[in-house]
């Protein structure tokens, strides 16, 4: 099966490639990549004239739900929802039920996702049993199960000991931890980010140092192991800064931002929006310059969405009581979009940042467009401007602060192993 992608304006981070050029897909595998290819009437034709053609976007931090809350998410939804949002590689957080914590559950996911999935699927295994922060997972299973990394993301790791035993066993792998960076003993209760607006809103808040101490905690014990740490859905300023100061010392850490914690501010509960209650919490201005400064000097490694979907039931309710978590695929790209469209980020940085950015945090063979790579390709065009309709989303999670904004910069193609999956938005 040949495809041909004309016309389009090719930028390969990787290579540092940003030129108007075709692209042959033979057989699922980039074939020749140079101006103007000729093909017989009989190949397929994706005509990319005035699009932004990338490797395909990876999205390190997804929750897809299955096994066990399905009525939230399932890997066909999810998958289908990753396709129409740009994505062709996504990675799967344990906290299901059953947990992604042995090598049964890992190889149902694996299963679950070549029947019925649209995009890649890699597993997150958990590092601890039941994600219960007691005792290790059987670590060596999960990797032979195919899992790509350890989390236990959803809840953080407590006991200092068992991160540090974690890190030495993943160590052997060569396997980076996912840490969901949160002192439960500072967060408990908190509704969203502490400060001015959850003073004048009457909410209990979530300080940054929640985030901040575990950050510190577990750079420290990187640097006792040595192992690779990556960083998750980091929204603080003093956050990126440690980061920032780890890296200067060598140390092995990564770090990822989402795109709601890039756009949007602890302003926007006001009304109470429960679509808009996430964890960590939507911060301060002064937090998103930030963690943009942060992306534009190379200490932040790459967005990922924290695609959290949740049924109507859990935030159709008191703000208290409504579930943490955004659906966040169908509109990353847009709302990242509109980051490159005010000049606050390089076109060419965004594309690494969802491409070779994550490819290389999970050793992925993924994540660039030259001749003799896998054929994952994601098409931008920069002009569609459309409003936000959860409802037209294909994720079971309706769940967006972003609902009925208008943006520039949406997913044209989505090419999974040389097949085009989705369309304009529309999942074939």
């Amino acid at each position: 099966m040949k495809l041909l992608i004309k016309g389009g304006r090719v930028i390969n981070p990787s290579s540092g490639l940003d030129e108007v050029i075709d692209i042959l897909v033979e057989d699922g595998i980039i074939k020749a990549i140079s101006k103007d290819i000729q093909v017989d009437k009989n190949v397929n034709i994706v005509h990319a004239d005035n699009k932004i053609v990338c490797p395909g976007f990876i999205d390190l931090h997804v929750h897809l739900r299955e096994p066990g809350f399905e009525y939230k998410e399932d890997i066909a939804s999810g998958t289908r929802a990753a396709a129409a949002g740009g994505f062709t590689s996504i990675c799967c957080m344990p906290n299901t039920n059953p947990v992604i914590d042995n090598a049964a559950v890992a190889s149902f996911v694996k299963e679950r996702a070549a029947k019925s999935g649209v995009v890649n699927v890699y597993p997150i295994g958990a590092v601890t049993k039941q994600q219960a922060g007691k005792e290790l997972a059987e670590i060596a299973d999960l990797v032979t199960a195919g899992c790509v990394g350890l989390s236990d993301d959803g809840k953080p790791v407590l006991g200092s000991d068992i991160m540090r035993h974690a890190m030495d066993y993943a160590n052997m792998f060569n396997l980076p931890i996912l840490s969901h960076c949160e002192d439960t003993g500072l967060s408990s209760g908190g509704q969203m980010n502490e400060g001015y607006f959850s003073t004048i809103f009457g909410l209990q808040g979530i300080p940054d140092e929640a985030e901040e101490v575990m950050v510190a905690r577990d750079i420290m014990l990187t640097g006792l192991t040595g192992a690779r740490l990556h960083l998750c859905h980091l929204s603080t300023a003093g956050s990126i800064n440690l980061v920032r100061l780890a890296k200067k010392k060598g140390l092995n850490v990564t770090c990822e931002v989402t795109p709601h914690h890039l756009t949007l501010t602890d302003e926007v509960i006001e009304g109470y929006d429960t679509d808009a209650k996430v964890n960590p919490p939507l911060r301060t201005p002064e937090d998103i310059e930030a963690l943009i400064v942060g992306i534009n000097d190379g200490t932040v490694d790459c967005i990922a969405t924290d695609h959290a979907p949740h049924h109507l039931e859990s935030k159709d309710c008191e703000f208290n009581l409504a579930a943490f978590g955004i659906s966040g695929l169908e509109t990353a790209i847009p709302v990242v979009m509109s980051l490159v469209n005010s000049g606050k980020i390089d076109l060419m940085r965004m594309v690494e940042l969802f491409t070779v950015g994550p490819a290389d945090i999970i050793n992925l063979d993924r994540g660039t467009i030259e001749v003799g790579a896998i054929a994952d390709i994601t098409i931008i065009d920069p002009d569609k401007i459309q409003m936000v309709n959860p409802q037209n989303f294909y994720s079971k999670g309706k769940n967006t602060p972003y609902k009925n904004r208008e943006f520039r910069g949406w997913p044209y193609a989505t090419i999974v192993k040389g097949e085009l999956v989705a369309s304009e938005g529309i999942v074939r």
